[in-house]
């Protein structure tokens, strides 16, 4: 085959050494843009994975980096004052110039040629060989030029970094936290050899303008942050080489081939260096590229759909993780508020790469450490410490007893509106399978504000008894306390039952609707009509109403709903919310409503009892209700008297994308959490005891609520309970003698 790779980075050498070993009558050339010395950066990082990766494809090149390399399985974090470290984390590291001098060596020595100085402005030279590989970075001319196959998007971050060096050697990977009258300026720093270190700094747009850094030179910056940083350099300049203040770029492309053209390393993918990707994709995307092209001799293109079908679904994994690790890196603001060794397990987590389970197996010490921090900040001094998540938690002058909630889950079994035996069962059994705070299903305040017909109300005296007869059992039966959902469907009501057809109009006997504006949800939905006052004022009290016969049923807490797309959800976002009058409009209007009914609900509700709101943090539709508005809406709560923000996204319309993933809407809570000072609820895909001490120790959320979890098994608590050895965890006496017992 005859074989151009354009870009000599690490991909490109790399594959072309793998090709080379493979076949040497592989015709292979390297054309890189830059002289053989010239790089931007100055370290690279591979994790001990990646190294066993190399050793697999090539020892050759393993053993030569391995010997290059500088090697540390420590986190240091300093913040506030103090060193949080962190061990069992196997990194090493090179100097990118060394890197490239090693596989520039390589590949020379099984014959590829390699060019330098060359820039590539016309790929129809390329028209006689067989397979051309775009590995030339972020700008990739490879990419430009099939971009309507390629179809790439490039999302230009909101923080700055420089790239810098120092003689100053960390002996860890080591992450700096400083905050001064300009802002918050981090730093990312590793040792790559014997005296040189990686010296990145980070800070958001806001602190870079206020130092002046956008007026000085590289230099003149590089003083500056000496200065900034002087008790960590220890004397020690800032070396700089083509580096200057920038915006990280993330690159995805729908697809990476087009014919013979094959796009690999940051042409194809980027990922944020705060996880030390870039440079293990690369190699990793050639270590792929070479395996399939070994499969499929003679037929290129069937090559690159076996490389890409393969490869895709990794890399997507990692840009998730980079994606999740970038976050938190330009959100770094919002977590100072916390104490070092929260605010050093946010950082160790923030990738979802690691859990507290995980960091358990690397460093117990530390978890044993973050433990004790979090029992006594919920005011728990026994030893050993609970996990966060059987640490209690208390609203008001309710307490619960740890910090699972049943998430409120509609069952559409209710027979008009009154619930029953089902009900009876499916709350009971979940109380007394462990969990803290049970909440209802989506509980109507009126029979026309149901979803469907089998919906659950509070609205008539038999709707007090049969509620009254569950909240009983629930106390007698368990330490759970219990929670009642209310709610009004608006646009979104008269409806199938979910197994009938979820969001389908009624074929008949529908009721009439009422929403923020006349919108139907689906093209076919009934019309509602847009609310005048006489109708706001009477849902206003259909609330109040619902509000007071929670209160003789014996709730222990009321959470009303503004999420989904329902009623109140309507008014707050402009999606749905058309109206001209005082309702309509800015922000501050479409909220005027539902805290209005808030207000009313929180005159009437016992003031030593909690008040929780559901909302949507997102619409996930541009132009819709966004985290920011969330933020701003879950301020005003919290001064109407609302004690915790149940924080979930979407369902506002049909149209919605939102992004799926373990633990997907936890970043909307963390950030309403610690941007709004409220308590949150986090929700969405958590599924298991590890991922709820790791949202709860890293400060992203108090409570943790699981739905499908609690379907599959209403003892999920008493489970985690055990597989954890806590014992401490309440069991019902009858169920005691099937009890785990620690060896």
């Amino acid at each position: 085959m005859k074989i151009v790779c354009i870009g000599g980075g690490p991909a490109g050498l790399y594959l072309s050494i793998l090709l080379k070993k493979a076949d040497p009558r592989h015709e292979i050339t390297v054309l890189e843009r830059n002289a053989p010395d010239q790089t931007f950066g100055w370290g690279v990082v591979f994790s001990d994975e990646t190294l066993g990766n190399l050793l697999e494809a090539d020892p050759a090149t393993h053993e030569e980096i391995v010997r290059a390399f500088a090697h540390w399985d420590a986190i240091d974090i300093h913040f506030q004052g103090e060193v949080i470290r962190s061990e069992g984390h196997g990194f090493s590291g090179i100097a990118r110039k060394q890197l490239l001098r090693i596989l520039q060596k390589r590949a020379a020595s099984l014959g590829v040629e390699l060019r330098f100085d060359i820039e590539v402005d016309d790929l129809a030279q390329f028209a006689g060989y067989d397979l051309v590989v775009g590995a030339d970075g972020i700008r990739s001319k490879v990419r430009a030029a099939h971009e309507d196959v390629f179809r790439p998007s490039l999302d230009v971050r909101k923080c700055r970094y420089i790239w810098c060096g120092t003689h100053k050697r960390f002996d860890a990977f080591t992450f700096l936290f400083e905050q001064n009258e300009h802002g918050l300026f981090q730093v990312h720093a590793y040792r790559f050899d014997a005296e040189t270190s990686t010296f990145i700094v980070e800070c958001d747009e806001r602190s870079w303008r206020s130092a002046g850094l956008d007026r000085m030179t590289p230099e003149e910056g590089a003083k500056y942050l000496e200065k900034v940083f002087a008790k960590h350099l220890d004397g020690h300049p800032l070396l700089l080489n083509n580096s200057t203040w920038i915006n990280f770029v993330t690159v995805r492309n729908e697809r990476w081939r087009h014919g013979n053209v094959v796009l690999v390393g940051d042409a194809a993918h980027t990922a944020h260096f705060s996880i030390g990707s870039g440079t293990k994709l690369a190699i990793e995307d050639a270590i792929l590229l070479a395996a399939a092209i070994g499969r499929h001799p003679g037929d290129v293109e069937k090559a690159l759909e076996a490389y890409e079908e393969e490869r895709r679904p990794m890399v997507l994994r990692t840009q998730k993780a980079a994606q999740d690790s970038l976050d938190w890196f330009e959100n770094t603001k919002r977590h100072v508020q916390h104490d070092p060794a929260r605010f050093a397990f946010g950082l160790l987590t923030r990738s979802k790469r690691i859990g507290w389970e995980n960091l358990q197996l690397r460093d117990g010490a530390l978890v044993r450490k973050l433990g004790e921090a979090f029992a006594r900040e919920a005011g728990v001094t026994t030893q050993p410490a609970p996990p966060p998540m059987f640490t209690p938690f208390r609203l008001r002058d309710m307490e619960l007893v740890n910090r699972v909630v049943v998430s409120p889950m509609c069952t559409y079994s209710a027979e008009d509106g009154t619930p029953n035996d089902f009900h009876l069962v499916h709350y009971g059994a979940r109380a007394m399978g462990g969990a803290g705070l049970v909440i209802t299903e989506m509980t109507d305040v009126s029979a026309d504000g149901r979803i469907s017909p089998g919906c659950a109300g509070m609205y008539a005296p038999e709707h007090v008894a049969a509620w009254k007869r569950i909240v009983d059992f629930v106390h007698e039966r368990s330490p759970a306390k219990i929670c009642l959902q209310l709610a009004h469907a608006g646009r979104k009501g008269a409806t199938r039952r979910m197994w009938e057809g979820i969001d389908e109009p009624l074929a008949e006997g529908a009721w009439p609707l009422v929403s923020a504006s006349a919108i139907p949800y689906l093209p076919h939905s009934q019309v509602p009509k847009a609310m005048d006052r006489a109708d706001m004022d009477r849902v206003r009290d259909d609330f109040v109403r619902a509000t007071v016969m929670a209160e003789r049923a014996g709730f222990d807490m009321i959470e009303v709903h503004f999420a989904h797309g329902y009623l109140l959800s309507s008014f707050l976002s402009p999606l749905t919310n058309r109206r001209t009058d005082a309702y309509g409009g800015s922000l501050q209007n479409r909220m005027r409503y539902p805290l209005e009914v808030f207000r009313a609900m929180r005159a009437a509700w016992s003031v030593d009892k909690p008040m929780s709101v559901r909302i949507s943090a997102t619409d996930w539709v541009e132009g819709g209700f966004e985290a920011e508005d969330a933020v701003e809406l879950s301020r005003e709560l919290r001064a109407a008297g609302c004690d915790i923000v149940h924080v979930s996204t979407g369902q506002t319309t049909p149209d919605a994308k939102p992004i799926f993933g373990r633990m997907w809407q936890t970043r909307f809570s963390d950030q309403v959490r610690n941007e709004a000072g409220i308590p949150t609820i986090a929700v969405g895909n958590i599924s298991s005891a590890d991922q709820v001490n790791t949202i709860l120790a890293a400060g992203r959320a108090d409570l943790c609520a699981l739905a499908r979890p609690h379907l599959d098994d209403p003892h999920w608590t008493l489970h985690a309970a055990a597989a954890q050895g806590w014992d401490a965890q309440f069991w019902p006496d009858p169920y005691k003698a099937a009890r785990p017992r620690k060896a």
